[in-house]
């Protein structure tokens, strides 16, 4: 079995599980863990996570971070000057804000309910210009139900490494990885 077909029979064992519904906005973060080799993979099946959650009676809601980069760039007024010298590109907050204010939008809707999970796509394509961590700490008190972010990079000891590159954090998500018959209720 690969590592995408254990991480999808994880995230149903996780989805079977009852809900609390007196937690804290931290404890409603669902990371699912995945190498970052495998993104396209993960990509290919948001359609079956997607079929999984409202097979167990939860709302669905998706929020793409993909595009975001490349649409301030294109925004931006001093895209050109960007374009011949990368490295002024000073996208960090302003960055940050439009991506924190994409996820709180998604955790208004409707689908996106006390019993609704809205998944997180697309970090891989802002890896370098902001933290996961910071995010996720600005819109976790937006989460009436779950939050489903997909997290290329690893899961060890508590510490999450995106990418496989940064130093980790400690983050008091739920971990859904690909490991055998991990779950963690």
């Amino acid at each position: 079995m690969s590592a995408i077909d254990r991480l999808v029979n994880n995230y149903t064992r996780q989805m079977r599980l009852p809900w609390s519904q007196n937690v804290s906005g931290k404890q409603c973060i669902w990371f699912a863990v995945y190498p970052p080799s495998e993104e396209r993979r993960i990509r290919s099946r948001l359609p079956l996570f997607e079929s999984l959650t409202l097979g167990a009676q939860h709302g669905w809601s998706t929020v793409d971070l993909t595009r975001l980069l490349p649409e301030y760039l294109a925004a931006h007024k001093y895209r050109e000057a960007i374009f011949q010298n990368p490295k002024h590109l000073r996208a960090g907050s302003e960055l940050e804000n439009r991506a924190v204010e994409l996820v709180k939008a998604a955790c208004s809707r409707d689908e996106a309910d006390a019993d609704g999970v809205v998944a997180v796509t697309g970090l891989a394509s802002l890896f370098d210009f902001m933290r996961v961590s910071t995010l996720i700490e600005r819109v976790e008190d937006s989460v009436r139900g779950r939050m489903l972010i997909f997290f290329p990079g690893e899961y060890a000891g508590n510490i999450y490494r995106f990418m496989d590159a940064r130093d980790g954090f400690n983050y008091m998500a739920v971990p859904i990885t690909s490991t055998e018959s991990f779950i963690n209720p």
